[in-house]
C-alpha cells in the first residue's frame, strides 16, 4: 500500500517559519489533465487540531459505550446513503471503477455499524479474588489516536481505524493520503457530522504533514495503513517518544497452485488477485508458484484472461480495469517489469504502457520469473502476474515464505492435508485456501516482518486500541 511520510525526496519544513501555503498538484489518473491540487496542513495547524481533539477527549470518554456505538451507527447511515457520491468521488481521484468505488463506501458503513455493535462487549473482566474484594481489568482508551490511510482503498482502511478508535472511546486526527484526499475529507466529514464537536478532527496534506502528526506529543498510538517505507519512518518518530503503533504495511502476496487444481480455475483467481483495481490492493496477488504439472495450461489461460480485460475509463460500466493512480505508480511497475524480462523472465503479453491519455498500463503475464528481481522481491502494485514454475507443492510453499513480507497468502489445492500444512506453515497474517478473496467479518490477523504489526481489523484491534488498567477494590473496614 501507498501512503507516505517517507519520501524519496526532502521532506518539507513544517515548521511555523513555513506557514505558507503548500499544495501538491494532482492530476486525473483516467485522462492525465490537471485535477484540484491538495493543499498541506502546516505544523501549526497539525498542532491545533491535536489540541481540539484532546481537548473534546475527556467528555467522549465520559460518554456512556451505548451512545459511541449510536454515533457511529448514525454514521453509517449517513455514509451509506452518500455511496454513490463517495464512489464518484474515489473513481475520479484514483481511477477505481465506479461500480468497485461505491461498494468500497458500502464497506465502510458495515465497518462503521460492525464496530458499534463489537464496542459494547470489550469492557474489561472480572478477576477470582478474595471475596471480599472486588478485582477487574478496565479497558480504557488511549487519549488522542492518529490515523493515517493509503490512496488504494481508502474508505475501508479508515472506517475501519475510525470506528475502532472512536467506539473505545478515543478522539481522533485523521489524516488520508494526499493521492486520495478529496474522498478520505468526505468520508471523514460524514463520520465527524454525527459525532461531539472535534471528537474528529482532519487533516490533509503529504509526508510532512503525516510526520508532524506522528511526532506530536499529544498523540498517543500512531494507526497506519500504507507503504512499509512509510510504516517503518513513522515507527522510528512514534517510537522516539514512546508512542504505540499499529502499522498494515505492504506485500508481496504469493499464490500457490498444486497439482490437481483445475487450470482454468487457477487462471481466474489469479487474475482476480492481480488485476482487480489494476494490482492496487493491500492483498493483491504479486507472485504466482505454479506446479509444473499444471503450468502450461494456466499460463495460458491466464494469457487469454489478461488479454480479455477491457481497459479504459473507470466510469463507464464496459470497462474492468482502469488506470494506475497516477504516472508515479506506472513508472515503479515498468521498472518492475524492465527488470524482470531483462533478468531472463519470458514475456506472455502486456508489459506496456497504453497508448491513451491517463496512466495506463496493460495487464501483464509474465512466465519463469527469476527469484532475484524486483518483481518478486518488492510490493509491485500494479496489473502484473508474474509466474515461478515449481517441482511440487513443498518448493512451492517453500519459495511462497521467502520473502521481506507477511501479510497474506493464497493456496490453491485440491488436497486437505495441503490445505492445512501450508495454513501451519505459512508465516503470513491471513492464509486463503481456495479463494484469493474473501472471508468472514470479525476476524484478526498480525501482519509479519515488513508488512507490518498489531491487529489491523476485527474485535481485536478494540483491543490494541485500548489499555488495561488493573484494580483492586476492598472496604476499610470497622474502625
Amino acid at each position: 500500500m501507498t501512503t507516505s511520510i517517507a519520501s524519496t525526496t526532502p521532506r518539507p519544513d513544517l515548521s511555523a517559519a513555513a506557514a505558507a501555503d503548500r499544495r501538491l498538484e494532482r492530476t486525473d489518473p483516467a485522462t492525465g489533465r490537471p485535477a484540484a491540487p491538495v493543499r498541506c496542513a502546516t505544523a501549526d495547524e497539525v498542532d491545533a487540531a491535536v489540541r481540539a481533539a484532546a481537548a473534546a477527549w475527556p467528555a467522549w470518554r465520559a460518554t456512556a459505550p451505548a451512545d459511541r456505538a449510536a454515533a457511529l451507527r448514525a454514521a453509517a447511515r449517513s455514509v451509506r446513503d452518500a455511496a454513490g457520491e463517495l464512489g464518484a468521488l474515489l473513481r475520479a481521484t484514483t481511477g477505481r471503477l465506479e461500480t468497485e468505488a461505491r461498494a468500497s463506501a458500502e464497506v465502510a458503513a458495515d465497518l462503521l455499524d460492525e464496530a458499534a455493535v463489537a464496542g459494547l462487549g470489550r469492557a474489561g473482566r472480572v478477576l477470582a479474588g478474595d471475596p471480599a474484594a472486588l478485582d477487574v481489568v478496565r479497558r480504557e482508551p488511549r487519549g488522542v489516536v492518529a490515523v493515517i490511510t493509503p490512496w488504494n482503498d481508502p474508505y475501508p482502511a479508515a472506517a475501519g481505524l475510525l470506528a475502532a478508535a472512536l467506539v473505545t472511546g478515543n478522539a481522533v486526527v485523521h489524516k488520508p493520503s494526499e493521492r486520495s484526499d478529496a474522498p478520505g475529507v468526505r468520508l471523514a466529514e460524514l463520520v465527524a457530522a454525527a459525532l461531539p464537536a472535534d471528537v474528529l478532527r482532519l487533516v490533509s496534506g503529504d509526508g510532512g504533514t503525516g510526520e508532524a502528526l506522528v511526532a506530536h506529543d499529544g498523540v498517543a498510538l500512531v494507526a497506519h495503513v500504507g507503504s512499509t517505507a512509510a510504516g517503518r519512518r513513522i515507527a522510528a518518530v512514534a517510537g522516539a517518544r514512546g508512542a504505540k503503533v499499529l502499522l498494515e504495511n505492504g506485500g508481496k502476496d504469493p499464490l500457490v497452485v498444486d497439482a490437481g487444481v483445475d487450470p482454468v480455475v487457477a487462471a481466474r483467481q489469479i487474475a482476480t488477485g492481480a488485476f482487480t483495481n489494476g494490482g492496487q490492493l493491500c492483498t493483491a496477488v504479486e507472485r504466482a508458484y505454479v506446479v509444473e504439472e499444471v503450468a502450461d495450461a494456466v499460463v495460458a489461460e491466464l494469457a487469454r484472461l489478461a488479454d480479455a480485460v477491457v481497459v479504459g475509463d473507470p466510469g463507464d460500466d464496459a470497462t474492468t480495469m482502469g488506470p494506475l493512480v497516477d504516472d508515479e505508480q506506472l513508472a515503479v511497475v515498468e521498472e518492475h517489469v524492465r527488470g524482470a524480462l531483462a533478468a531472463g523472465a519470458e514475456l506472455v503479453t502486456g508489459a506496456r504502457r497504453l497508448d491513451r491519455p491517463g496512466s495506463y498500463y496493460a495487464p501483464t503475464v509474465l512466465d519463469r520469473c527469476p527469484d532475484d528481481v524486483d518483481l518478486l522481491t518488492a510490493e509491485t502494485f500494479g496489473p502484473v502476474a508474474p509466474v515461478v514454475r515449481v517441482a511440487d507443492f513443498d518448493e512451492a510453499l517453500r519459495r511462497a515464505s521467502a520473502s521481506a513480507y507477511g501479510l497474506a497468502a493464497t493456496v490453491l489445492t485440491p488436497s486437505l492435508a495441503h490445505a492445512l500444512r501450508a495454513a501451519d506453515v505459512l508465516d503470513v497474517g491471513t492464509v486463503k485456501v481456495n479463494a484469493v478473496f474473501g472471508g468472514a467479518p470479525g476476524g484478526s490477523a498480525d501482519p509479519r516482518r515488513g508488512s507490518g504489526g498489531g491487529a489491523g481489523y476485527g474485535p481485536d484491534l478494540l483491543d490494541e486500541l485500548t489499555v488495561r488498567k488493573s484494580v483492586h477494590l476492598e472496604g476499610l473496614g470497622a474502625p
